[in-house]
């Protein structure tokens, strides 16, 4: 008698548990350990997340951290092991129905418009960035932890990031001087879009002050973003990535570091329809008002610390309209672009 869905699951569960565990046990740093609390409530929580709609994304990024750490190892033997088991379990997790929207993007008449010519700007010894913007509902995510994965190179999303910052503060409590990076990413996107109209957390006097503390005075949002900015560029001297939002690509392009910028968008139809699949609880009018509400929040945050306009073409490399390409199609656009590099170093 085989077994049950949730079965296998909870043996997906524990097979990631015992990854990061390992990967944990070969590079010693506490920035190895996802997951750090006991094996069964970690399993467990897994399980629902995998489960369920649309708490699974985080899963996927939890994964794609531990594929970060793992790229790490030293022995190139037990790198070889620990990657092996990574992309077994990386593909079964991207197989389930809750991992990705099951819907795609694409729309078949826009499909054959595809065009393509883009020539990229890095030499042989830069490291590839590849930064996206994207709006809620075009695939942006998606598209850009498949790319990473088919890269084979690093993968950051909000979850991620804040993940990394949160481990950087752990290493760095004796250090009162500084702002620190243990808060969360400023005006993220949530997983669940019926989240995002919550009410912002109120804080006690005491809070406060120890907030003016830490960040010197400046606004909490504010000090976020430097610090990001910081640990964005100090990524890009060490290794290829790709990063999803953070005013990335206006960072990078600040701080001399070559890179590719990316806008993906789709049609604010096709934007509803898979919003309405992610969050099942909405309405077409509702899934209409968040999609607005979101554009308009990123516009401003992305204007507030670049003095740029969020998703004017003439501030990106590269925009895409997903519903002409699809996800899968989107991915082996770029990944092809991007492989130009190696065919002119090659000339």
């Amino acid at each position: 008698m085989g077994m049950s869905n949730e079965e296998k699951i909870r043996e997906l569960a524990e097979r990631i548990y015992d990854l990061d565990a390992e990967v944990y046990s070969q590079i010693g740093s506490s920035l190895g350990r996802v997951f750090n609390r006991d094996r069964e409530r970690c399993v467990n929580e897994m399980v629902h997340l995998m489960l369920t709609r649309p708490q699974a994304n985080l899963v996927r990024s939890e994964i794609a951290l531990i594929g970060n750490m793992a790229r790490t190892i030293q022995d190139k033997d037990e790198r070889k092991l620990v990657m092996t088991e990574y992309n077994k379990i990386l593909q079964e997790v991207m197989s389930l129905p809750t991992s990705f929207a099951s819907g795609d993007v694409i729309n078949a008449e826009l499909a054959r418009l595809n065009t393509f010519n883009l020539r990229n700007r890095f030499s042989s010894t830069d490291h590839l960035i590849v930064c996206i913007s994207w709006t809620y509902g075009s695939g942006g995510v998606n598209i850009g932890f498949k790319l990473a994965d088919k890269l084979k190179i690093n993968f950051y999303d909000a979850e991620i990031f804040e993940a990394v910052m949160k481990r950087l503060e752990a290493e760095k409590d004796s250090v009162q001087d500084k702002a620190g990076y243990g808060v969360r990413p400023g005006e993220p996107i949530t997983a669940n879009p019926s989240d995002a109209f919550k009410p912002e957390r109120h804080l006690t006097l005491r809070q406060h002050i120890r907030e003016f503390s830490r960040f010197h005075g400046l606004p909490k949002q504010d000090a976020v973003f430097f610090n990001e900015s910081d640990l964005l560029c100090d990524m890009a001297k060490k290794e290829d990535f790709v990063v999803l939002g953070r005013c990335s690509d206006v960072i990078m392009t600040n701080n001399r570091i070559p890179h590719i910028s990316i806008y993906i968008t789709a049609p604010m139809e096709e934007r509803i329809k898979r919003t309405m699949e992610i969050d099942n609880k909405l309405t077409v009018k509702q899934a209409r008002h968040y999609l607005k509400h979101l554009d308009r929040q990123r516009a401003h945050h992305y204007y507030y610390y670049t003095g740029r306009r969020w998703g004017n073409a003439n501030n990106y490399d590269l925009c895409i309209n997903s519903a002409c390409y699809g996800i899968d199609g989107a991915v082996d656009f770029i990944y092809r672009m991007l492989n130009l590099r190696d065919e002119d170093d090659k000339k």
